[in-house]
């Protein structure tokens, strides 16, 4: 048996979890062949149903409205999805392989057998907001980080080292170190899809099962189904699927550091008088509007969405529910508005750090996100020159 193959009994049904690497021409093949020598009774696989579509419909992008994101306030969502897609693409150009073809071929397969299949994944979109909702400031600071370094980076992995990821051994490390590093994101993009994932598995129907999943999931998902054998109630997922509330602690400080920042203000009105009200004022204008402004340049962004990232930082930064990056993403998105070509070839120019900027749907994202970065980073640095006596 395949070291890739692992198989559970579970009430009397037999699980063939079958642990991928998502960007293996061999995990492709390998994929299409178990299911076609075990006609299962159902095939589970790890996608949902947004990520199907996005593997299936080349042209999906145009059926984007920018404008629609930016005011639903899901810029952050969309880029970081589109770097994540950029970085598995690249690695799935080096081997010969798209990215997610091998749960492609499984439903494929399942298909043309007549066998019916399972879409178990958790919504990326609602895993994403997990993952940021659960995290602290320092770990999302070091998740977008880490997620912008990878469109940077020219690190190839070879056919060799994508299989030696799919060895237990290394992916236990693999993992561990993404649990120190980000503890929070580990248990919403491993742990608790591990939870969702075998709570699926477990309630399809069928004597036989094949669920095709990362390799990365596999041992979370047989610890789960035998968690969910031992127990007399069926497995209940549903808290798995929402994202939750901001705590009290992140609906508070959208608020307290506005109020800090017009206190401040007024004291040195009071305090200073007119002109030292208006030299506080200046500098607060200055650091912080200047810091956007910058952010936006960094984007390419248009002259006047660089000038408005300048006017409008330090008034959103004081007000909490808008923020620049709603002024500069929908000005950027007014005057270089998305052309058809964008749309065609975002796919190809995701792929690259320039093809990131030359694109104007990319670009008004990176727009969106460097006049934001660049607000907050001026909100803080603004803060001490607001100090009595200074």
């Amino acid at each position: 048996m395949s070291d890739s193959v692992t198989r559970v009994e579970s009430n009397g049904r037999e699980i063939i979890i079958v642990g991928t690497a998502h960007v293996s021409r061999d995990s492709v093949t390998e994929v299409k062949a178990i299911i076609a020598d075990e006609r299962p009774d159902r095939v589970c696989v790890e996608i949902d149903a947004s990520r199907e579509r996005a593997l299936t419909e080349g042209n999906s992008w145009s059926s984007l409205d920018i404008f629609q994101v930016i005011k639903q306030r899901k810029g952050f969502l969309l880029l970081a999805n589109l770097v994540l897609s950029s970085f598995q693409r690249r690695l799935g150009l080096d081997l010969g392989v798209k990215p997610g073809e091998e749960m492609l071929e499984a439903i494929e397969s399942a298909r043309e057998l007549g066998i019916p299949y399972s879409l178990c994944d958790r919504e990326i979109h609602t895993t994403l907001r997990r993952a940021w909702a659960k995290s602290s400031l320092w770990a999302k600071n070091k998740m977008l980080a880490a997620l912008l370094g990878s469109i940077f980076t020219r690190e190839k992995l070879g056919a060799e080292e994508i299989e030696a990821l799919k060895r237990k051994s290394a992916l236990d490390e693999m993992l561990d170190e993404l649990s120190d590093y980000l503890p929070a994101a580990k248990k919403v993009l491993i742990d608790e899809r591990d939870t969702y994932l075998a709570a699926n598995i477990y309630t399809a129907t069928g004597a036989k099962i094949v669920a095709v999943v990362g390799a990365g999931h596999v041992p979370g998902i047989v610890r789960e189904l035998d968690r969910f054998s031992k127990s007399d109630d069926p497995p209940i997922i549903d808290d798995l699927a929402v994202v939750p509330p901001p705590g009290i602690i992140a609906r508070s400080i959208k608020w307290v550091i506005p109020a800090i920042v017009v206190g401040l203000i007024g004291w040195g009105f009071y305090r200073s008088g007119w002109d030292g009200g208006i030299q506080m004022l200046m500098r607060w204008i200055l650091v912080n509007g200047t810091l956007s402004a910058i952010g936006a340049a960094v984007a390419f962004a248009h002259p006047i969405t660089v000038v408005a990232a300048f006017v409008a930082a330090p008034v959103t930064s004081m007000n909490p529910t808008i923020g620049v990056g709603f002024v500069t993403g929908l000005i950027e998105a007014v005057v270089r508005k998305p052309r058809v070509q964008d749309f065609e070839a975002i796919q190809d120019d995701i792929l690259t750090f320039r093809g990131f900027f030359r694109n104007r749907l990319t670009r008004i994202l990176l727009v969106f996100f460097f006049s934001t970065v660049g607000s907050a980073i001026g909100t803080f640095v603004a803060l001490p020159f607001l100090m009595p006596g200074v």
